[in-house]
């Protein structure tokens, strides 16, 4: 029997956090600022979500726009600020970082991982914007927590990357992909019986769930909408 499958969830505040429970969601990525593409939340908003909702909540790891670490300084700073989301129960984050030719930046990855102390964490859409995916993840092999891959298989969204993400998921298992491909960026319902055929189960959602664009909340019959979907894949594979 194949197992259900996992849907995550942005969610930027405690009303989206309850509108995406109620919908059915698996677990929230949880941001700020989605202008510029989801930075780290404040520990305030992390502790009343955390209140809130019983699902399994996932930190964004990212102080600026980009995929880059910054300076010394700033991975200082997001190290210190890990340290406040650890002392607030945080124990789930999503992280990524590149360097200037496009090549994962190992050294500040490991520096925030370890702050992480064996937490589990997802590495993100970075992958998508990497000059050579297979590298980054035979790079990334064995860092402690890392589980789980957010990707569109190319930056510009599911529409491209289809092929990418269902060449990853058949070679599950091998060397650098051990890992659960989350799969986000540009995702449609459509998609969906495909990327499940091909035996990937797990999708991740921002504004599929929210009606509205960003400038309004999730809504929890989107989310119900999405449960559906991937239930009625799994619930046909089963038969």
């Amino acid at each position: 029997m194949s197992k259900r499958a996992v849907l995550e969830v942005i969610a930027l505040d405690v009303e989206d956090a309850v509108a995406a429970q109620t919908g059915g969601a698996d677990r929230l990525e949880l941001v700020t600022d989605m202008a510029a593409d989801g930075l780290t939340p404040p520990v305030a908003v992390f502790a009343g979500i955390r209140a809130a909702v019983d699902l399994s909540l996932r930190v964004m790891l990212r102080r600026s726009e980009g995929f880059a670490a910054g300076a010394a300084e700033e991975v200082d700073s997001l190290v210190r600020v890990v340290g406040e989301l650890r002392a607030a129960g945080a124990d789930e984050f999503v992280l990524g970082f590149l360097d200037a030719e496009g090549g994962v930046d190992l050294a500040a990855v490991e520096r925030v991982v370890a702050e992480l102390d064996g937490c589990r964490w997802t590495f993100h859409r970075a992958l998508d914007h990497a000059g050579d995916r297979d590298a980054l993840r035979k790079q990334l092999d064995g860092l402690p927590g890392l589980d789980t891959y957010l990707t569109a298989g190319s930056a510009t969204g599911v529409d491209t990357g289809l092929p990418t993400l269902l060449a990853e998921a058949a070679r599950h298992g091998e060397q650098g992909y051990e890992q659960q491909l989350l799969v986000g960026g540009g995702l449609r319902l459509d998609h969906v019986p495909v990327l499940r055929a091909g035996g990937i189960d797990a999708f991740h959602i921002g504004g599929a769930a929210r009606p509205n664009g960003w400038a309004g909340p999730v809504s929890a019959g989107a989310v119900g909408e999405w449960r559906r979907a991937v239930d009625d894949e799994h619930d046909e594979q089963d038969t």
